[in-house]
């Protein structure tokens, strides 16, 4: 069922479990029923996340109706996500389109331009009742393990003054964290975490979860972060489930054959993403 978000985030951070957001890739229709289908199984909160960029093929609003059809089929709660929203203009599209919980990611700003930036998004999302992710802490960009850049370690008083400035429903914060896969283990500051924690009982947000030690996410967790967000790993994946069905299924020239191979293959990977984040039987 399609849902707003924020109580479920709320009742994740009392609860000490996060709910995963998986990046569909644009929509893909595959990955969106991998995921509901997993949540569905395992009686988890899901939230299928959607990329500006990867919205270039299939259009933001391919995304919005694949998801609130998926979503309708299941009777868990799912939540459809603008991630990384980078602009008011695509913020104010996406309401009018049907997202159910934007981004707003004004982290690359000074901290006050970053709040000023937020509360103009806050401010049309309130009045339809939609959450408002922020983030402090530019996340770094990853090529083949390498950082490109290297500015996302928030400092607590960075989110102070942020919060000092605007009130976001929930909040992704810079801890060494990034996008793609990590070479080797990766310098994650929880302590980062551990002293925000004083000052605000926000939903926390852990983007860049791929490659991360379990270990690592699940003190995340403890520390308050109720959402945990899987992109670079799903679609690795899911290419790897179709092309083995290219490969190795009699599919015969239908390419529903091997969609749905990829697709069910791809579900057992978003069950160990539930499990990992606790959120197994928290609909």
């Amino acid at each position: 069922m399609l849902t707003n978000n924020l109580d479920q985030l709320r009742k994740a951070a009392r609860e000490g479990y996060a709910i995963p957001a998986i990046n569909t890739q644009g929509g893909n229709y595959d990955i969106i029923r991998a995921c509901c289908k997993a949540a569905q199984e395992l009686g988890s909160p899901m939230i299928l996340a959607h990329y500006p960029g990867t919205g270039a093929y299939s259009g933001h609003d391919w995304f919005v109706h694949t998801a609130q059809w998926c979503a309708g089929q299941v009777d868990v709660p799912v939540s459809i996500h603008l991630d990384h929203g980078d602009s008011v203009p695509l913020c104010a599209q996406a309401l009018e389109l049907g997202f159910t919980s934007l981004m707003i990611d004004g982290s690359r700003l000074p901290v006050e331009e970053n709040a000023a930036l937020t509360n103009q998004v806050l401010a049309m999302a309130r009045e339809r009742a939609v959450p408002v992710e922020a983030e402090v802490g530019e996340l770094l960009r990853l090529e083949n393990g390498v950082a490109l850049e290297n500015k996302n370690i928030a400092s607590p008083e960075q989110v102070r003054r942020f919060l000092q400035l605007c009130q976001p429903d929930t909040l992704a914060i810079g801890i060494g964290n990034a996008h793609g896969y990590y070479k080797g283990r990766p310098d994650i500051h929880l302590e980062v975490l551990e002293q925000v924690r004083i000052f605000t009982d926000l939903p926390l947000v852990l983007h860049g979860c791929t490659g991360m030690e379990e270990d690592l996410v699940k003190a995340a967790i403890r520390l308050g972060v109720a959402k945990i967000n899987f992109g670079t790993e799903i679609r690795w994946r899911y290419l790897e489930h179709y092309r083995r069905a290219m490969d190795e299924l009699d599919h015969q020239g239908h390419s529903w054959k091997v969609s749905q191979y990829a697709s069910d293959a791809l579900c057992e990977d978003v069950k160990r993403i539930i499990r990992l984040a606790g959120s197994e039987g928290k609909a």
